[in-house]
């Protein structure tokens, strides 16, 4: 299906409206989406860790359209990180600029990140900036620098191997002692910004896992792609890395059979767990970013499948 039906389905108010009524696609929507409000992302943040699993809580929202959403963004991240406390989940957040207004105004969405992060640093906690698409890529590298000068390692960022560029920031954030979650990447991009064939995203993924493995600090190894993870597996065993050095981490409801392993093996791992009321078109425009994504979410479910007979 092309992407701009998705985009077009995302837009459509009074088709979400229809579907949100529908208890079977509500469903179908609860295995990637952990509900609507911050105490059902509480809960399933509980079942997770009573395995041992740590979580990342993610509001879902991005290209808010006005200065006022923006502030009620910050507000709702600023409760998450209040009930990540109150109830002792071992957990921590994720968030994306453009919830804060970075598409509105710059300052303001530097207030309102600093706003979170002062929050946060009084809580001992972590947020982290999730990488969106590459008319983001240096705005958001370049804020979060100047965040990190002043807030350390309260927040971290995400970086794309797909993106060519990708190879001189891990270098940048390497000598910052920056935390890195490292992803393949989920948009669609031009052949001079980014790989297309999928043999050079992965193998650049690689790449920058191994820097990250050697010399980064506590890096996020993000992916549900059996391979890179055994790729990861067999370099942290060559090289003695110890299991404290670094997480594995994936989405919620996806892969939860590789989940079970790598805990089973004495890794630590991580799930990212989106939830709210817009779940819907986030659902949308993850489907519409690359045509890949449909046959990534329907083959997780299959291969999970398989793997219980």
């Amino acid at each position: 299906m092309p992407s701009n039906v998705f985009l077009w389905l995302s837009e459509r108010r009074r088709l979400f409206d229809f579907i949100k009524s529908n208890g079977l696609a509500r469903k179908l929507a609860s295995r990637f989406v952990a509900g609507e409000t911050i105490e059902s992302a509480i809960a399933a943040a509980k079942v997770l860790n009573r395995d041992g699993t740590r979580v990342s809580l993610d509001s879902l929202g991005e290209s808010v359209a006005s200065s006022d959403e923006t502030i009620e963004a910050c507000e709702e991240i600023i409760r998450i990180l209040d009930a990540i406390e109150a109830t002792g989940v071992d957990g921590n957040v994720s968030l994306k600029f453009t919830q804060l207004g970075l598409d509105i105004d710059r300052a303001l969405c530097f207030e309102n990140m600093s706003r979170i992060l002062t929050h946060a640093q009084k809580l001992d906690t972590f947020v982290r900036i999730d990488m969106e698409g590459s008319d983001y890529t240096g705005r958001t590298l370049e804020m979060f620098e100047e965040l990190h000068g002043t807030f350390g390692n309260v927040t971290g960022v995400v970086i794309q191997s797909y993106l060519r560029r990708s190879a001189d920031d891990i270098e940048s954030l390497i000598a910052r002692g920056a935390r890195v979650r490292l992803v393949k990447g989920a948009y669609a991009e031009p052949p001079q910004l980014a790989f297309q064939d999928m043999k050079e995203v992965r193998s650049s993924y690689v790449d920058l896992m191994k820097r990250l493995l050697d010399e980064g600090n506590y890096p996020g190894i993000a992916t549900h792609d059996e391979r890179l993870i055994a790729q990861a597996l067999r370099y942290v065993e060559d090289n003695a890395i110890p299991t404290e050095r670094f997480e594995f981490q994936m989405l919620y409801g996806v892969r939860r059979d590789l989940q079970k392993q790598l805990r089973g093996k004495g890794f630590n791992v991580r799930i990212y767990i989106p939830f709210g009321s817009n779940w819907y078109p986030y659902m949308m425009r993850r489907l519409a970013e690359r045509s890949t994504n449909v046959a990534f979410m329907v083959g997780s479910v299959l291969k999970e499948m398989v793997s219980r007979k």
